[in-house]
């Protein structure tokens, strides 16, 4: 073996050890022989992302990073967007259809995934650069009888109902339509593997009949020797659902989830989740890990855990400059001093916050406190104030008579309003 393939062989072994300490690995095709294929060549892998929205959300993150892993070992990973299967509806981990989206807003979603996914993986390199494929370019050319004739003979109704996608469907129903997406995803691998050697499929653990089903009909094709490879379900110590915030689903897109929300949900993970999540999410190294989970089970009031989580992932999905911001809006927020922030911080981070329009050129604090909805009366406004919970960007303001007027006002618009430790409210001047 040549000094540069035991070199790749090293990392691959070192890939996967690395993946099974990290939990990434939850079902494998074929384990020796996958791993006996790494060793010896770089290898084409593709996971599919259907656009069912117009961003990429933190539970398609892990996939993502599997295969940024994979490419830092010297493989060729394939990000393939279901430009074609997301017109049809993946029927895995729903008990109910999905609702079909037009062609136009499809291309549309499309698109938007492929620069999201750009974010991620280096297009450029010359020996292991990652593509980007959609999956409409070889499916909408299909005619309805190449494709029953061609592909759908290789599948028997009997052997699509033994899968749990379609199995789990069957007491709600399930059309013809999201019955026949296993068929599609089984010929993208097909496609994959004969068009670009792409030997390997990885994907949620919901994907493992559908990969599956790939391998066989790659078998029944004549397309010759294929892997698959799942990764686990994410799932909370509490049993909530991963990836909901408070305000919903946590997108990759800082325009529906802002950077400093994006932050917050990673700052506020439980200790009981921090250091698995430190695993899957991140890129840091054992002992970097093993330095934080010490320091969780010493001090865990610090955080530290936490902190770096957020860091992290947040610097991966939106860059530095995203993670200096989040952190200056989080100091801000915890001191209580929101003077330092510039308009598009302040309004960042207070987006998912009661914001009120005001009309008047200043306004009794006392019905500021009513209008912003601070306090459901006069009566609790005034006790509020007397007591000391009301501030006015920051400060606090213990006077009954206190009349909010344009000096108050930063950037000209905009007073931050809180009442308690927590309560903040946006009031904007026009």
């Amino acid at each position: 073996m040549s000094d540069t393939n035991q070199a790749t062989a090293n990392i691959s072994n070192a890939l996967l050890e690395d993946l099974e300490y990290r939990g990434l690995i939850h079902q494998t095709t074929n384990r020796e022989a996958l791993q006996e294929k790494l060793n010896n060549e770089r290898v084409v892998l593709y996971c599919g992302f259907d656009p069912t929205a117009d961003s990429l959300h933190i539970g398609h993150l892990l996939p993502v990073l599997i295969l940024r892993h994979f490419q830092k070992a010297g493989h060729n990973p394939i990000a393939l967007v279901g430009g074609g299967t997301g017109l049809i509806g993946d029927p895995s981990g729903r008990s109910t259809e999905r609702s079909l989206n037009t062609a136009d807003t499809v291309a549309e979603w499309t698109n938007r995934l492929k620069d999201q996914l750009s974010r991620f993986l280096d297009f450029n390199q010359e020996a292991n650069g990652a593509k980007l494929v959609s999956n409409y370019d070889w499916i909408a050319p299909l005619d309805i009888i190449t494709f029953l004739r061609d592909i759908g003979k290789h599948f028997t109704v009997n052997y699509m109902l033994a899968k749990d996608s379609v199995d789990s469907r069957l007491a709600n129903g399930i059309s013809f339509t999201e019955f026949s997406y296993m068929i599609l995803q089984s010929y993208d691998f097909y496609k994959l593997l004969t068009d670009h050697n792409c030997t390997l499929q990885i994907g949620g653990s919901d994907q493992w009949g559908n990969i599956t089903a790939g391998l066989d009909l790659i078998g029944k094709m004549g397309g010759g020797s294929a892997y698959g490879m799942t990764l686990p379900l994410v799932t909370k110590s509490d049993g909530k659902k991963f990836g909901k915030s408070e305000s919903g689903a946590v997108w990759l897109d800082r325009s529906k989830t802002s950077v400093y929300a994006f932050y917050q949900f990673w700052i506020n993970t439980d200790d009981n989740d921090v250091i698995k999540f430190l695993k899957y999410f991140t890129f840091l190294d054992r002992g970097q890990i093993a330095e934080l989970e010490t320091e969780l089970s010493t001090r865990p009031e610090k955080r530290a855990a936490q902190r770096e989580l957020a860091r992290e992932v947040t610097r991966l999905v939106h860059g530095e400059e995203a993670v200096i911001s989040a952190e200056k809006i989080t100091e801000a927020l915890f001191s209580g001093d929101v003077t330092l922030l510039t308009e598009a911080e302040l309004v960042e981070a207070l987006q998912d916050m009661p914001t009120t329009v005001i009309n008047e050129e200043e306004i009794p604090l006392m019905d500021l406190l009513i209008a912003a909805q601070a306090a459901p009366s006069r009566r609790q406004a005034r006790q509020d104030i007397e007591s000391g919970a009301v501030y006015i960007n920051g400060q606090r303001q213990n006077a009954i008579d206190f009349v909010v007027t344009q000096e108050q006002r930063l950037h000209s618009k905009y007073v931050v309003l809180r009442r308690g430790k927590k309560n903040y409210f946006l009031v904007k001047f026009e």
